[in-house]
């Protein structure tokens, strides 16, 4: 039942009160006489409180309520010198804390910054037995919340403390004491603040461009990392799993799907020394998907670009490089496909989420390009100038229609660091509660807040804020709220609507930005792989694996680590480098023609997988007066070759006169741009001219006729001889009629050929040996 207005006066009031220090004790609920002058004598006996260490590891329950019995379990240990006799320990509670500042400033002082109280009825205390140096004991106080006399409302501050003597002081003190905050709200406030917390899922870049460009598109990973986090205690598989108990918003980046995806398939990673392994945990990221499609069903799923880029790197240095801003655009796109087709559910592309919320006006700029209205953002970075008193609300109009919903930064905050001991987790947890019960006692105003927590939190961060959301969302002062509902509250109208300017966003963020070297990588890659695309008949099978593969160059997760970012930008572009000279000219060595006219082949090589055209090749002659190709100086042929093969391109060339020429050979795409490497070979033309032709033939038509002329005269001799020496035996005469020295008679090889047509084949091309090159002939 909620309590009467009165009650919640005399509650607030009485809280206002204690804030006071020294009128606090005497305002606890049942304090008596003994209990009012605790304080001094908390502070006299405080000396040596660091001599035992105590570590608080549970408090159950964290928000307690009337009726329930406060568990505080933990261990003591002895660091000091001395053995520790006669001690016991037991809670204590002091003051309850005048607002969020004071929590702060108690979280920060090791002495808590406010009176210890007293210790609660020595019955609920334990004894501790003797404790050598470095010896260590557990304990756990039970203790009823009627016993703590706590009053009204609010964050109390509450310790356990062991008190005992040493050889040296031999007398009761407090030789060790642990601080921390107990929130205090039995009966449901009457204007209960609406909470919306992000539950991100997302993590570093893993996979390579390398998917795609094998015949089964077999994806390539750089680690196995990404299986370890979504298996069994891994940070992913844990933010699944505990994300599946609370009512959050889910926050996903669309390439952790995709990963996880092609992991259900046949994949490979790649070792350290280049060497590619097949990948075995299918199973496991099938089961992922599973679970998660289960969990985000009928549920709202905020979808980031693809890869989670870097709004504040893309705003501060990828703007200075022209097409960078396409990239945003394109993952946008991507992003909202990926989650639809892998999870079954539409997710909302509207939100732009920078690096810790911390927003200026190109960051802005940036984020809305791509068709983000809504920018979540962080108190620490768009701070209240207009002085307010409370927390206002989340959303804030900051201009052009864009909304920014502002996080508080200290329960945003509240788990990093070191989750990984029982006594951290604990006592961030009691904070966090702490810092929400304490927003929510500002005022009586209705306030929509917003909890955005680190993009990745490990598994033990993830764990403690289960914890914490899991009674924040039971308690009786938040109610659970979606992020649509959230950005679409009514703004409060003191609350600051100006965006800090750029020179305000902080050095520390600056200095892990990707620099403008980077994002001229990234377009250079863009222009080769434009450049290439043109050429495919299926450019899916490369244009989807290197676009998103661009997209992951730019993501968040690259901040602070420079060296591996870089090496995964040079990788993609060696990569894409190495397909693109798949497709190229064969080298040729120097070739002769032997004729006025000739054909010269150049073969192209296609090792893709896919067949290419869209393709030129054109061949050009370095003189183009002495050796023409075809009708100039060039003569440009279109390509056409299937995958696996490579064909020889026949050009026509007429030769003018005889030496060496240089011919350059380059690929182009249709649009004349160059593709792959120019390839120069020089052709040694070595037939005469057809003038000199004619003269030879002549003088060799020459030399035959008077060899008949010759022939002739000798035989009439031979004749005229025998008439002169009358009849002769037939052998004898047969024998004078035969001359000696008769030339053979003319062989084809003897005859000058006449030119020939200019219209035949002339495409043939030598295949015999020479030590000198490639021989064309006509």
């Amino acid at each position: 039942m909620s309590p009467s207005p009165a009650r919640r006066l005399l509650r607030r009031t009485g809280a206002a009160l204690a804030a006071a220090p020294l009128l606090a004790a005497p305002l606890l609920s049942g304090a008596t006489t003994a209990q009012a002058a605790a304080p001094a004598a908390a502070t006299a006996d405080a000396t040596g409180t660091s001599t035992v260490a105590v570590a608080v590891n549970q408090l159950s329950p964290s928000a307690p309520t009337e009726g329930d019995t406060l568990t505080v379990t933990g261990k003591v240990t002895n660091n000091g010198k001395q053995a520790v006799t006669d001690a016991y320990i037991g809670l204590r509670v002091g003051t309850s804390y005048n607002g969020r500042m004071a929590v702060d400033d108690a979280a920060k002082n090791s002495t808590g910054g406010y009176p210890d109280g007293t210790d609660v009825a020595s019955k609920y205390a334990e004894k501790v037995a003797t404790l050598k140096p470095g010896a260590t004991q557990d304990f756990t106080l039970s203790v009823p919340v009627k016993a703590l006399h706590l009053g009204a409302d609010g964050v109390y501050q509450i310790s356990a403390a062991l008190k005992g003597q040493t050889a040296s002081a031999p007398y009761p003190q407090t030789l060790g004491i642990q601080r921390t905050f107990l929130p205090w709200q039995p009966d449901a406030a009457g204007t209960r603040t609406k909470t919306t917390v992000l539950w991100p899922l997302i993590s570093d870049t893993g996979l390579t461009a390398e998917t795609g460009t094998d015949e089964q598109q077999t994806p390539v990973f750089t680690n196995d990392d990404l299986a370890k986090e979504i298996g069994p205690g891994g940070r992913l598989q844990q933010m699944l799993s505990l994300g599946r108990t609370l009512d959050v918003t889910w926050v996903i980046d669309p390439d952790l799907l995709a990963s996880v995806d092609a992991m259900t398939e046949t994949y490979k990673i790649k070792e350290a020394n280049g060497k590619l392994t097949s990948g075995k945990d299918q199973a496991r990221a099938k089961e992922w998907l599973n679970d998660l499609q289960a969990a985000v069903q009928g549920q709202k799923v905020v979808t980031l670009p693809f890869a989670d880029p870097d709004l504040a790197s893309l705003a501060h240095s990828g703007t200075k490089v022209t097409g960078s801003l396409s990239h945003l655009k394109d993952a946008t796109d991507a992003a909202v496909l990926t989650v639809d087709t892998i999870l079954h559910v539409t997710p909302d592309a509207s939100y732009a989420w920078p690096v810790e919320g911390a927003v200026d006006p190109d960051i802005v700029k940036v984020a809305t390009s791509a068709g983000s209205d809504k920018i979540i953002a962080r108190s620490d970075s768009l701070q209240e100038t207009n002085k307010l008193q409370y927390t206002p609300s989340a959303a804030r109009p900051i201009g052009g229609g864009t909304t920014a919903l502002v996080a508080d930064a200290r329960l945003s905050t509240a788990f990093q660091g070191d989750m990984t001991g029982a006594e951290s987790s604990t006592l961030a947890v009691q904070r966090f509660l702490a810092q929400s019960l304490m927003l929510d006692r500002q005022t009586d105003q209705q306030r929509s807040v917003l909890i955005a927590p680190q993009r990745m939190p490990t598994a033990s961060q993830a764990q403690t804020m289960a914890k914490a959301l899991a009674v924040l969302q039971g308690s009786t002062w938040s109610q659970s709220q979606s992020l649509s509902d959230t950005a679409a509250a009514k703004p409060d109208p003191g609350a600051t609507t100006r965006v800090p300017s750029t020179r305000a966003y902080p050095s520390k963020l600056r200095k892990q930005e990707l620099p403008q070297s980077a994002y001229e990588q990234i377009q250079a890659t863009q222009r080769e792989l434009e450049n290439f695309k043109v050429v495919l008949t299926d450019e899916s099978r490369v244009v989807t694996p290197f676009g998103r593969a661009m997209d992951r160059e730019m993501s968040t997760s690259w901040r602070g680590g420079t060296a591996a970012s870089d090496g995964f930008r040079t990788g993609v572009s060696e990569y894409l480098k190495g397909l693109t000279d798949q497709v190229s000219l064969i080298e040729k060595s120097q070739v002769k023609l032997s004729g006025r006219s000739a054909t010269i082949p150049v073969s192209v090589q296609n090792n893709l997988w896919q067949d290419v055209d869209h393709l030129k090749l054109r061949l050009t002659s370095d003189n183009g007066t002495r050796l023409k190709i075809g009708d100039g100086a060039s003569q440009d042929q279109v390509v056409t070759i299937a995958s696996g093969h490579s064909q020889s391109v026949k050009f026509t060339t007429t030769a003018k006169a005889t030496g060496p020429v240089w011919v350059y050979a380059q690929l182009l795409t249709e649009d004349n741009q160059p593709y792959g490497k120019q390839i120069a070979f020089q052709v040694d033309v070595t037939e005469v001219t057809p003038t000199v032709m004619l003269v030879i033939a002549g003088g060799v038509l020459l030399l035959v006729l008077a060899g008949f002329r010759m022939y002739t005269q000798r035989k009439r001799a031979v004749a005229a001889k025998a008439v002169a020496n009358g009849p002769q035996d037939d052998s004898e005469a047969a024998a004078e009629a035969e001359p000696e020295d008769e030339p053979a008679a003319p062989t084809r090889a003897d005859v000058p050929q006449q030119p020939s047509d200019p219209t035949a084949d002339t495409t043939s091309e030598s295949t015999a040996p020479s030590s000198t090159g490639e021989r064309v002939d006509r």
